[in-house]
């Protein structure tokens, strides 16, 4: 565990953020997995990986929690962290006929929160280390020509806190990731999506190692490429 990097991957129970647990595990990376309570399939992970794969417990959308955590961090340095957190909801709906909670609960989940909580543990990712997020292409305004009005909203909304925050700290010399993996068949991405897990994520994974430490804010796919704001 000591000579290998450490990665803090939030919101790892299933989906995307399962399968890049298996792959940085896989890659003989130390990892940290948050899941907000018991997941079977990721002790199936830690019973594979014994010695690469420590499991903790935390709400991003609750402060409280997310504190609680990094008070039990406290003394480590993570090389990378990768925020994967994220809901879907009202996905067919527009501002007329969406419950507003449900918009509200987006913007909570998918933006908000991951911003806090990397302010409240940039502290312990390492100087030359990654700050990093699960985006998505229809984050990019440029390009979204009305498909999932609300939950692209809400990620635009990350996107831009994250801007503000790499803004606010012009000495940080960390890299800053935003990661588009790609329409993926999972619970929320539906049965319809283009792609499947086992073909995007091993090339997001790719992505996280190619730009560690490199220094700079980028809004990328999975194959690595600029996408508009």
């Amino acid at each position: 565990m000591a000579n290998k990097p450490t990665i803090l991957i939030v919101g790892a129970s299933r989906g995307l953020g399962l399968a890049l647990v298996e792959q940085f595990c896989a890659r003989d990376w130390h990892v940290i997995a948050t899941v907000r309570g018991a997941s079977s399939t990721l002790d199936e992970l830690k019973s594979r990986f014994p010695g690469s794969l420590e499991e903790e417990t935390a709400d991003i959308a609750d402060e409280a929690s997310v504190r609680a955590l990094r008070r039990r961090l406290g003394g480590r340095t993570i090389d990378m962290l990768f925020v994967n957190a994220g809901i879907a909801k009202s996905i067919t709906e527009t501002p007329v006929t969406a419950p507003v909670q449900d918009f509200l609960d987006m913007m909570l989940v998918n933006a908000f929160s991951p911003v806090r909580f990397i302010e409240i543990f940039e502290d312990i990712v390492a100087t030359d280390g990654t700050i990093a997020a699960m985006t998505s292409e229809l984050a990019s305004i440029t390009q979204n020509e009305g498909f999932w009005d609300l939950y692209a909203s809400s990620k635009a909304a990350l996107n831009m806190l994250m801007k503000c925050y790499t803004a606010h700290r012009p000495n940080d010399r960390r890299a800053k990731l935003f990661v588009a993996p790609g329409w993926i068949q999972t619970d929320m991405g539906g049965s319809d999506a283009t792609f499947t897990v086992e073909e995007c994520i091993p090339q997001v994974a790719d992505v996280l190692e190619k730009n560690h430490g490199k220094p700079g804010l980028r809004f990328v796919d999975r194959f690595d490429q600029t996408l508009p704001w």
